[in-house]
């Protein structure tokens, strides 16, 4: 029996483990190999096997590195000569393109240079003379991922200065921050500091007091090519843009001289998941800070899901629809040639949807760096092509030279890559309407590559409007006459109010009302039967008629006021056009005050008799008597009456005014009514 027990345990104990998903914790690892020869020191990496994604061209890695000296690389296997003898902490950051795994994680190494025996030492590359200051990553942002972003900047003065560099990031624009600062590696000096609002500058010196008030430049600040000299309104404007930002302070900066930062960042987990979207970092970088003179730089990158070369993205994830008519939105597609050779046509066939003018095309950039073809010429020269149809742009790059990343003797991977950036306007007539495009890559002859969704999106937006109108009571409004009864009812109701719903929705749409109604219904008219009544003794009317015998019947009148709060929680609408909009949902209708006053009086006539024919009615002669009011008065929300609606509005559908009719179905009897209103929504 023991070992029944044991035999059921054991079946139970693997059942329940192969009913078990266990989560792959094993973290994927490169590491850093390096030869030393002296001062010499060649790299070469050691990576994990890669996970090929189906369908995808070729998976590979590419790499960056940091020496330690405020040097980098991106060749995959690298040779770095040490100027100094020194310990370098050497970083590696790599990269699986077309890769189903994680970007494997690599820890920096240490290397020691104990003796300088070759010379053959490279300085930094200078920057243009027009840029001053450059930010590149070392890939695209992946949520919950790490980036490492650099900041190239030279001195452009004739003399050594100390100057300030700004970092501004994660976007106002989006809901949640982007990115989360872990590291900044500096290697000349450059030293954080903290400005209370990076937006106020007080740290300038009187000799920028002096330049400011006078009417000339120095020449030597004069021929630095800037951007901006207000360097108070770029701060401002920087800072109204981004929610976080870095603030590094350098010394003695020689003439011409070129450093390098490089920042690690942490993607976060709630980063905006729309993988079309650009966010931004920007830098401004000030030579000398004694003077507001500045460059700044804007460094754009597209969310990605994975490191895919080929892809496509906008500026257009998430517009407010009320102030983007006139906005200009921006594209761009990237792509890699990942074949073993060189391709010398690369054709990008890119949907344009509707809401799109075509007309309005522009190209802002694009590299390989190409003029327009001319129309209707062949053409011997490198040159983009652009062709316009009905739902595509054609963008052809024709006659060029972009290697490939499979090809011999290519170790700048930067080279296999190309992009056109263009921008469009919106049509004439366009809906709020969410819309996906993407792109299919040829390269020379081979088959499309196709890219993700860039996606178009509007904020929801609110619209507020005013909406008046009457309700009718078919039900109330009536005459009853009878042989013996005759009563008349008489209702009025008006009511005024607002509603809430998304601005401008193209189909359907939510929309919340609460407004005020104010309910007077007048009744008036013979409430009892006539009837005979013997008088014994005989009465005196106050005319001095004194009578046996009289008919009598009951006159009353009422006027019978309501205020409601009617509540429409939500109900669904649906515009069919620009013009005509149908819509139902629930009301609650809640009694926030009710005051009545009924009078009444007996009507008393002589009766004649004739003893051939029945009684008569003779003298209309009334008494009034008993006269009688009464008023009553309900406590505030002391009653709530529930009933549902269907409605058809005609106007301005969307936003503006109309005028609709409603028809409710309450769940008393015989209280349905008819409402008439206006509406104007802003």
């Amino acid at each position: 029996m023991r070992n029944l027990y044991l035999l059921l345990f054991f079946c139970f104990t693997m059942f329940s483990f192969s009913q078990t998903v266990v989560k792959d914790t094993i973290t994927r690892r490169a590491t850093i190999g390096y030869d030393k020869k002296g001062n010499l020191v060649s790299f070469k990496p050691e990576t994990p096997p890669l996970i090929q994604v189906a369908g995808a061209p070729p998976a590979s890695y590419s790499y960056f590195w940091e020496f330690g000296d405020g040097t980098y690389s991106k060749e995959a296997t690298p040779k770095k000569v040490y100027k100094k003898k020194a310990d370098y902490k050497v970083n590696l950051s790599v990269t699986n393109n077309y890769d189903n795994g994680k970007p494997p994680k690599t820890r920096p190494k240490l290397v020691s240079v104990n003796e300088i025996s070759d010379t053959n030492y490279e300085d930094i590359a200078s920057l243009a003379d027009t840029t001053s200051i450059l930010l590149f990553k070392n890939r695209e942002p992946i949520p919950d991922e790490e980036i490492v972003v650099v900041i190239t900047y030279q001195n452009p003065l004739d003399y050594v200065a100390n100057g300030k560099l700004y970092l501004f990031y994660n976007d106002k624009e989006f809901k949640n921050k982007n990115f989360e600062l872990l590291e900044t590696r500096t290697h000349f000096g450059e030293k954080e500091i903290n400005e209370n609002g990076v937006v106020m500058i007080n740290d300038f010196n009187n000799s920028y007091e002096n330049v400011a008030s006078s009417t000339e430049i120095p020449s030597f600040i004069n021929n630095f090519k800037i951007d901006d000299a207000n360097l108070d309104m770029t701060l401002l404007e920087s800072n109204a843009l981004f929610s976080d930002s870095k603030v590094l302070e350098f010394e003695n900066m020689n003439a011409k001289e070129t450093r390098n930062v490089f920042m690690t960042f942490k993607t976060t987990p709630e980063m905006i998941k729309d993988t079309s979207a650009t966010v931004k970092m920007r830098g401004i970088y000030v030579p000398d800070r004694n003077y507001k003179n500045h460059k700044k730089k804007t460094l754009e990158m597209e969310i990605v899901t994975s490191h895919d070369p080929n892809k496509m993205s906008s500026n257009a994830t998430l517009m407010n629809y009320r102030t983007v008519r006139f906005k200009t939105i921006n594209f761009k597609t990237r792509f890699q040639n990942d074949g073993e050779g060189p391709a010398r046509m690369i054709r990008l066939e890119t949907d344009i949807p509707d809401m799109f003018d075509k007309k309005t095309l522009k190209i802002v950039d694009s590299y390989p760096k190409c003029p327009i073809c001319p129309k209707g010429e062949e053409v011997k020269i490198s040159c983009l092509d652009t062709i316009i149809k009905e739902k595509q742009i054609h963008f052809t790059f024709k006659n060029i030279y972009v290697p490939g990343s499979n090809q011999k003797n290519i170790t700048e991977k930067d080279s296999t890559k190309g992009f056109v950036k263009y921008s469009m306007k919106f049509a004439k007539d366009f809906h709020k309407v969410k819309t996906k495009s993407k792109t299919s890559i040829f390269f020379d002859k081979n088959e499309p590559v196709i890219t993700n969704y860039a996606t178009t999106r509007f904020k929801p937006g609110i619209s507020i409007g005013v909406r008046a109108g009457y309700n009718l009571y078919t039900d109330l409004n009536k005459t009853n006459v009878s042989q013996e009864i005759s009563k008349t009812i008489k209702t009025d109701s008006y009511f005024l109010g607002a509603t809430i719903s998304p601005y401008k929705s193209y189909r359907f749409y939510w929309q919340s009302e609460l407004y005020f109604s104010k309910l007077t219904s007048n009744s008036s008219g013979i409430t009892s039967p006539l009837e005979l009544v013997q008088y014994t003794p005989p009465i005196t009317l106050t005319n001095g008629t004194v009578i046996d015998a009289g008919f009598e019947t009951t006159n009353s009148s009422s006027k019978l006021t309501k205020v409601n709060m009617d509540i429409v929680p939500v109900s669904l609408r649906y515009n069919i056009n620009n013009f005509i909009g149908v819509g139902f949902g629930p009301q609650f209708s809640v009694l926030l005050n009710q005051n009545e006053e009924i009078s009444s009086s007996r009507l008393v006539y002589e009766a004649i008799f004739n003893a051939a024919l029945p009684p008569t009615v003779g003298n209309e002669i009334v008494e009034l008597r008993n006269n009688s009011s009464i008023s009553t008065k309900s406590n505030a929300f002391e009653k709530m009456q529930t009933s549902v609606f269907a409605d058809a509005t005609f106007g301005f559908a969307r936003i503006g005014p109309s005028v609709g009719i409603r028809y409710y179905k309450t769940f008393e009897k015989d209280f349905n009514y008819w409402q008439f209103y206006a509406i104007w929504k802003f």
